[in-house]
Order: C-alpha cells, then structure tokens, then sequence
C-alpha cells in the first residue's frame, strides 16, 4: 500500500494523545479491579484477610496509574516539569505508547495521527525540563530523502558539501548549522542513525523523520532526550521531503544554552 503525499499538514496535537492515555488509564484500573474481584473468594479460603491485603495493593496501584496520568496532563498543559517528568517519559514511551496503540487501532483510530500526537506529547515532555544544552552538545539529524533525488552532490557524509542552490530544505539547514554552530547529520537508516548518535555522544537530539521512524527512533534512543519534527511528504514517503526549517530554528532556541552568544555575527 502506497502512502497518500502529505504536505504542510496542521502541527500535531497532544489532545488525541492525551484522551488515550485516560481511557487506557481506566482500562488498567478495570483489569486490576478484575484481577482482584474474580479469584476474591478463592483467596479468603487461603486466608481470611487476604482479599482486603491484595484489595489494598490494587488500589495502591490504581492510584498510581491515575495519578500517573494526572500528572502527565499537567505537565504537558503547562509546560513544566512538575515532578518526575523523565521518569514519566519512559512509562509513556516503553509502556503506554504500545497500548494505546492497540486501543487505538481497536477504536479504528489512524496509526500515524497516534504517532503524531505521541510525538508532540514527547516535545511536551523534553521542553518541559527547560533544558539548556550547549551547541556541541546538540544534534540535528535528518534523513536522506530530504536532499533532492537528482542532485549529483551527496550531503550524506557531510551536509556542508551543499552547493547552496536553494532548491530543497538543506540550504537553510546549513544556514541554521553555521547560524548556531551545532551539528547536523544527515542518516540513511535507523542503523546509520544509531550509529552518528553513538559517535556524536549528543546530550539532545533534535530529529526529523516521518511518523513512523520518529516513533521508533524515539524509543530507541530514551533516555536521551529527543525533539521530534515532522517532514512533509508531498511527493510521497522516502522521496523529496521537505521540512520547515524555522520549526527547527525555534526548537534550538529553546534548548540552547547562552543562545545570544553562540549565534553567529553574520
């Protein structure tokens, strides 16, 4: 099955995100009152207090769940980092995010508008620390498919080998490269990818990617930190992307540290 193209599609939201978090928050505290009321008889005939000890665990737990919850939607709403928010990212990425999938695709939802709105909860999460990261301590990494197929200038192994012609998104890439002094690679696969990440040693990744390999790159690289961008597919996937290079402009200008002083005098 072929990708329908996607162009400039409106930013993704938390709110779908959001909405399956609670209703797989109430579907986890459904099956722990199940684990707890179905075999109740059989535990009092091990014990008579039994039932009001495991009682007391699942409702422990279900206050966690809840809470958890709770807390996830504050600090996203606001915008800080209200209490545990690392730890909160790696519940949401290891576990929450492979339910909600299934809920979703069970309620008929679309796959990737879950991943987007994943993706915008996870920069939720991430900016919501007020990190300060200095520059060589940033990554920006980009796939292939955002340099124009025809051209005969390859930027894989180095994005300033551009020529500058202006005809795809790597000119103002390395525009915002040299504006910031940051690094910016450009990877051919999640493999290649892993393989700059583990070189580079970056403390914040910043990436662009459909999706899908957002998603999963996401996953991948907790517990470091990564701001996901969305690319635009208007020839379909893998093929002439474009991005929006003022988005990444505006997510370094959050995360960078002594910004006024790391931008370039010309």
């Amino acid at each position: 099955m072929t990708e329908t193209p996607k162009t400039a599609a409106t930013p993704p939201r938390k709110r779908l995100f959001v909405t399956l978090m609670g209703v797989t928050c109430l579907i986890v505290v459904a099956v722990i009152f199940l684990a707890w009321w179905i075999p109740n008889r059989g535990l009092a005939n091990i014990h008579p207090n039994l039932p009001h000890i495991v009682g007391v665990i699942m409702v422990v737990l279900s206050g966690a769940a809840i809470l958890g919850t709770g807390l996830l939607v504050l600090t996203t709403a606001l915008g800080k980092d209200i209490f545990l928010t690392r730890f909160m990212r790696l519940v949401v990425i290891k576990f929450l995010l492979p339910v909600i999938e299934f809920v979703g695709r069970v309620i008929g939802l679309d796959k990737d508008n879950i991943r987007q709105s994943f993706i915008a909860m996870n920069n939720s999460l991430v900016t919501s620390q007020r990190m300060k990261v200095r520059p060589d301590r940033i990554l920006v990494l980009l796939p292939h498919c955002i340099q124009l197929s025809d051209c005969e200038i390859k930027v894989t192994g180095d994005i300033h080998k551009c020529l500058q012609c202006g005809r795809c998104s790597i000119k103002g890439l390395v525009d915002v490269g040299y504006k910031y002094n940051i690094d910016i690679s450009v990877a051919t696969g999640g493999t290649l990818a892993r393989k700059v990440i583990v070189e580079k040693r970056p403390k914040l990744v910043i990436a662009v990617a459909c999706e899908r390999d957002l998603t999963s790159g996401i996953k991948d690289c907790y517990p470091l930190p990564v701001i996901g961008i969305l690319n635009e597919r208007p020839f379909g996937p893998c093929f002439n992307t474009v991005v929006d290079v003022s988005k990444i402009d505006a997510a370094l200008s959050q995360v960078l540290e002594y910004e006024k002083n790391v931008v370039s005098s010309n």
